[in-house]
């Protein structure tokens, strides 16, 4: 795609989180630890997922995709970011920019419908349970992973190439540490309104259908946990499904957050992306690994076997 249209600006200014020279060595090294962290911890649940036949269930594969998509989401804006923390010009393309944004918006859509289809395997497992392998069948989660990413790879690519016909030629800051479409629509000097009304209608689209499905979900799973006559066996339903919706949670209330701030300089912009596509991707694989005992038990399993291999 050549961004033809775009030769008025070439450049846009990244100004990041703060341009006191004394601080961003600080920044640096704090963003830094957490994308270490997020790496980390996010290939450690892929490898233990993989490695150990007892998380071999549809749980803990919609599990492993939500690492791995955590692991993009982190790569999309950190590295630009630790990058301009160190560097004074501050640049960033306007096709590298677009890109992006594109990316931006492909991983978090994606991760948007990946958690509505991981309530729906929390449903399925509570309130269908003696018949959850055959609801969740393999050919049905792979169907589901693959339809998460479809949907948001569409939804990004055509607000991506509406982008590509605007024109650049007012000015090129940009008040954030990443291009996200609503920061680069303000930029422009082209008519938006249909980049807009296209944005706001799939945005609309994708936060109704997987709230819708979210919400459903744990409905009927609070309805099956309420008729469950036992305390400790609906404390131990309810624990299954406390690492999702602490997931959902910290997701949905961050990026929500930061759309109804209107596009400013806001700190509290700043604040709630650093939020859901910095901490949030570091703080999944504690989440899920912290509160399961699946999870620990396996851990446990793979580190003890590496650790008699090593000792072998």
């Amino acid at each position: 795609m050549v961004l033809r249209n775009h030769s008025t600006i070439t450049d846009f200014i990244l100004l990041g989180l703060s341009d006191d020279p004394h601080v961003q060595p600080l920044f640096f090294m704090l963003f830094l630890a957490i994308y270490l962290l997020t790496i980390m911890g996010n290939l450690m649940m892929l490898l233990v997922i993989w490695a150990d036949s007892h998380l071999h269930t549809s749980m803990y594969f919609f599990l492993s995709h939500l690492s791995f998509l955590d692991l993009c989401v982190s790569s999309v804006t950190v590295p630009k970011l630790l990058e301009n923390l160190l560097s004074k010009t501050k640049t960033i393309s306007v096709r590298s920019c677009v890109a992006q944004s594109f990316f931006v918006f492909l991983t978090g859509g994606t991760e948007a419908f990946l958690l509505s289809v991981m309530a729906y395997d929390r449903y399925a497992a509570i309130c269908h349970p003696l018949h959850y392998g055959q609801i969740m069948s393999k050919q049905l989660c792979m169907q589901l992973v693959w339809g998460s990413w479809t949907l948001g790879f569409l939804d990004a690519l055509i607000n991506s190439l509406l982008t590509l016909n605007l024109v650049f030629c007012d000015s090129p800051i940009i008040h954030h540490f990443s291009c996200e479409l609503p920061t680069i629509l303000a930029l422009s000097c082209s008519d938006i309104s249909r980049n807009t009304i296209v944005l706001l209608c799939s945005s609309f689209f994708h936060a109704l259908s997987t709230l819708l499905m979210i919400f459903i979900s744990y409905s009927l799973i609070i309805s099956t946990i309420l008729s469950i006559s036992s305390t400790s066996g609906s404390s131990k339903v309810f624990s299954t499904c406390s690492s999702h919706l602490t997931a959902v949670s910290l997701f949905y209330g961050s990026a929500f957050l930061r759309y109804l701030i209107p596009t400013s300089s806001s700190s509290l912009q700043l604040i709630f992306s650093v939020q859901y596509s910095v901490i949030t991707p570091m703080l999944n694989p504690l989440i899920y690994s912290l509160k399961n005992n699946d999870v620990k038990a396996a851990l446990r399993r793979t580190f003890g076997k590496h650790l008699q291999h090593i000792r072998g």
